[in-house]
């Protein structure tokens, strides 16, 4: 049975590792072209941005909850639980962002 957890451990780091890459990975795209919108003066840079802000940060809260896979002490997940938290509430105000944003949009074409 210990060879079974130690391959738990040695997938879940290997998948925690990935999302965590795969996150920073699309903040960093998205702000670079958030930048290269910006001096564009493109007026969709701000959804831009926030969507690919929004999606780097759902891959770096999918690594956190594999994290409490492998935490071992309490005050672990309290630590995993409360970033959990922290992430999920920038990324609801990244979607009520992007809802504004696409509202406003849908304003200025029609007007």
């Amino acid at each position: 049975m210990e060879w079974l957890h130690n391959v738990l451990g040695l997938l879940t780091g290997g998948a925690i590792l990935l999302f965590e890459f795969t996150g920073v990975g699309v903040i960093v795209v998205a702000g670079v072209m958030g930048i290269a919108g910006c001096i564009r003066h493109d007026p969709r840079t701000r959804l831009r941005l926030a969507k690919g802000m929004a999606l780097g940060l759902e891959f770096k809260l999918g690594s956190e909850i594999l994290r409490t896979v492998i935490v071992r002490e309490f005050q672990e997940i309290l630590l995993v639980g409360a970033i959990i938290v922290l992430r999920a509430a920038l990324t609801l105000l990244i979607h009520w962002e992007i809802k504004t944003e696409e509202r406003a949009a849908k304003t200025d074409m029609s007007a």
